[in-house]
């Protein structure tokens, strides 16, 4: 059970970066997929159309911090307002960019979120 708390206390102090890594290393070497990606999945099957339309608009976005620009310190302030991170979390988010800032969020937040950072001088792209 110690062991078991341990890695509890592991996983709750990671960073984003670190959780971002974390999942990759599951999706690539044990086949798990993040829960947000296998609702966006599962979603469009729910509808009950049939499949017609095969060019559905995509409902969920991820955006993703491309670079900061030169003004680092202006995103960084951006970023921990969005993520609700601490400094020391937000900052190495920005500094590790590419890096992804939120997923799964509705076209509109995406959209505010991207203007958000963009008007702190940040490189945004949403995916």
């Amino acid at each position: 059970m110690a062991d078991v708390n341990k890695l509890a206390e592991e996983l709750v102090n990671l960073t984003i970066k670190e959780a971002n890594e974390l999942a990759k290393v599951l999706e690539e070497e044990y086949d798990i997929k993040p829960a947000a990606a296998a609702v966006a999945v599962a979603g469009p099957a729910a509808g009950g159309d049939g499949g017609a339309g095969g060019a559905e608009e995509k409902t969920e976005f991820d955006v993703v911090l491309e670079s900061a620009g030169a003004k680092k310190i202006a995103v960084i302030k951006e970023v921990r307002g969005i993520t609700g991170l601490g400094l020391k979390e937000a900052k190495e988010l920005v500094d590790g960019a590419p890096n992804t800032i939120k997923e799964g969020v509705a076209k509109d937040e995406a959209e505010e979120i991207k203007g958000k950072l963009e008007e702190a001088g940040a490189t945004v792209e949403l995916k």
